[in-house]
């Protein structure tokens, strides 16, 4: 069953594509900037150049997980809370 998704995680998934983005443009324009000084300083480049949205990219990772989280949490306390009045039901 799929589910709606709110607006904020419409917008912390693209804030998230954006990162990756931002990983990509960091790593290939660092790369391709180091690259004359030789390959290795241009490879310790790009991936120090992608650390930033890398960053990012966990921020938001770790906020979808998150809402996902409170998302099952609630559903939880859906269910425990028909257990408990079903319960008090037939007593």
């Amino acid at each position: 069953m799929l589910k709606k998704r709110s607006t904020f995680e419409r917008l912390i998934s693209l804030l998230q594509g954006a990162s990756w983005a931002l990983v990509l443009i960091g790593a290939i324009s660092f790369f391709f900037t180091l690259y004359p000084f030789g390959f290795f300083i241009a490879i310790v480049g790009a991936f120090l150049g992608s650390l930033g949205g890398l960053f990012f990219v966990v921020i938001f990772e770790i906020a979808n997980l998150q809402i996902e989280k409170l998302d099952e949490i609630k559903k939880q306390t859906k269910l425990l809370e028909r257990l408990v009045d079903e319960k008090i039901s037939h007593n």
